[in-house]
This record gives structure tokens, C-alpha cells and sequence, in this order.
């Protein structure tokens, strides 16, 4: 893409995405994710009635009377976008393919953290990690991070969501919010969802096209697999075969939603077509 063509569409990203984070989101975004663990303030004297649990032997010890630790809630957050960019991203039937909101997505997301004062990171990630920009804070840091959604080209077009999650709690020390921006169109990786999201607070977001849920009768077509670049023919006016397929997604579907709730991982999913805000609106009110 033109540098001057793509300096355009940062800046209106920007604009749409910073207007929402800033007018619709700021408070739910601090009431769904603020306040998820504590950390250490300082110690103070032993007072009657503090929790015996919270003594600090070391400095009771080295001051002759007992001292306790003073938790308090950590405000600042660290954020972690896990962006899918495998091939099945390109696609979309009606006015937007999916990458397009999962860009618009991220850009609100990142742009609610730095109003927040926290930090913000990203991994890209095929079936392999693809680039991993470490979480820092600042308007001119996430406008990197937009660029890079927009241009990014990856070396692979397939996906490895059990991959990213391992590399995801490998390089993240500090506990940390992840959402995962992805079509989920994957399997396998359970395991690694409940591991991440024991030490994390990770966040599934799904992004799909209608006609990846049902297919439409027009008769016969050539289809592509956009990540292995096999090619099938279709006989969409065949009744029964929509049918099957239908049914496939919604099993799919099932399967996908089983893996979030044993993972203990919120999620919610949302269509090319429809209004991202009201999917996240949704979000953050059921964690709120």
C-alpha cells in the first residue's frame, strides 16, 4: 500500500475508533477489565484485627514487632491483541471482509487502553508468530500498532491458535488482558486456552461472515480455501448439501463455544455485517 494511501486510512481509523473508545466505551472498558488483581503497596505496623496472613516475616524480624503487607488494587493494565492474519481473513460477502473489523476492533480496544493509561501489545500469528510488537503505552505507540493491522502481510496463510496461546504465555510475565481477534476457523486448542487463561484474562472475540454459515442458492461455483488454496466445486442449488453444510457450522459452532466455557474464557462473535459496537457493548456489560 501507498505510504500517503495508508497514512489515509490511519487516520480514519483514528477517527471512527478513538470516537467510539472515547464517547461509548471508556467506562464499560473500566468496569469490565480494571481492578483484576492486586499488588504490593508497602508495609505497615501490625494493627488488632489485620489478617495474620498478610505478616511480613522479613521485616517483623528485622524490626522486632510484626509488620504487615499493604495489597491494593492494580489499576494499570497490561493488553495483549491476538491478532489472527492467516489467509481466511480475506473474506467477506457483503461491505467488509473480516480483516477490516478485526483492525477496526483492535484500533477501538487499543485506543480505550491508552485512555485508560495502560499498556498495549500485539502478536500477530498464522501457524506461527508472525511479528510481536511488546506492550508499551502512548497514542504515537498504538498508531503503530494501526499500521501495521492495515499493511501487515504474513509469511503463512493458515492458523495455529494452540501456537500463538503458547507463545502468548511464554512472553508475557505479568499477568495481563488478551483478547483473541480471530475466526476461530481452527481446532486443537483447548489445552493452551485454559493454561493461558489460568496466569491471564483472555478474551475471545470471533469474526465471521454470514455466508461462512450458510450458503446461498446460486447455483454451481468454484470455492477456495484461502489457507491451503485447495479448490472444490459446489452445487449450491442442491437443498440437501446447503442443509449439511449448515448443520456443519452450527456443530462447529457448538464445539467452539464448549472449548470457551471449559476454558473459562468470555466470549462473543459477531458478523461482517452486522455492527461491531453492539457485540463489544455486549461484552462489557457481561463482565461489568
Amino acid at each position: 500500500m501507498e505510504t500517503s494511501e495508508l497514512l489515509k486510512k490511519v487516520r480514519r481509523i483514528e477517527i471512527k475508533t478513538k470516537g467510539l473508545s472515547k464517547n461509548i466505551f471508556a467506562g464499560e472498558y473500566h468496569s469490565a477489565f480494571k481492578g483484576l488483581g492486586m499488588t504490593f503497596a508497602e508495609v505497615r505496623e501490625y494493627q488488632y484485627g489485620d489478617d495474620i496472613r498478610s505478616i511480613d516475616w522479613n521485616v517483623t524480624a528485622r524490626f522486632g514487632h510484626p509488620y504487615i503487607k499493604v495489597f491494593e488494587e492494580e489499576r494499570e493494565l497490561t493488553v495483549v491483541l491476538l491478532i489472527d492474519v492467516s489467509g481466511s481473513r480475506d473474506f467477506g460477502s457483503v461491505s467488509q471482509m473480516k480483516r477490516d473489523i478485526f483492525t477496526e476492533v483492535a484500533a477501538t480496544i487499543a485506543f480505550s487502553t491508552i485512555q485508560n493509561n495502560d499498556k498495549i501489545g500485539v502478536i500477530f500469528f498464522s501457524d506461527k508468530i508472525e511479528k510481536f510488537i511488546p506492550p508499551k503505552k502512548g497514542r504515537k505507540h498504538v498508531l503503530q500498532i494501526i499500521r501495521e493491522l492495515i499493511d501487515f502481510k504474513p509469511e503463512s496463510n493458515q492458523t495455529n491458535i494452540a501456537a500463538a496461546l503458547r507463545y502468548f504465555t511464554n512472553a508475557i510475565k505479568k499477568s495481563s488482558t488478551a483478547f483473541i481477534i480471530s475466526d476461530f476457523i481452527d481446532t486443537n486448542f483447548e489445552k493452551e486456552m485454559i493454561i493461558a487463561n489460568r496466569k491471564h484474562d483472555v478474551v475471545a472475540l470471533q469474526v465471521y461472515d454470514a455466508r461462512e454459515a450458510e450458503l446461498p442458492d446460486v447455483g454451481l461455483i468454484k470455492l477456495k480455501d484461502a489457507e491451503t488454496g485447495r479448490r472444490v466445486w459446489v452445487d449450491t442449488s442442491d437443498k440437501r448439501m446447503r442443509t449439511t453444510y449448515k448443520h456443519s457450522w452450527g456443530e462447529n459452532q457448538l464445539a467452539l463455544q464448549k472449548t470457551f466455557t471449559k476454558s473459562g474464557v468470555d466470549s462473543v462473535s459477531m458478523t461482517t455485517s452486522e455492527d461491531y459496537v453492539r457485540a463489544l457493548m455486549k461484552l462489557f456489560k457481561m463482565r461489568a
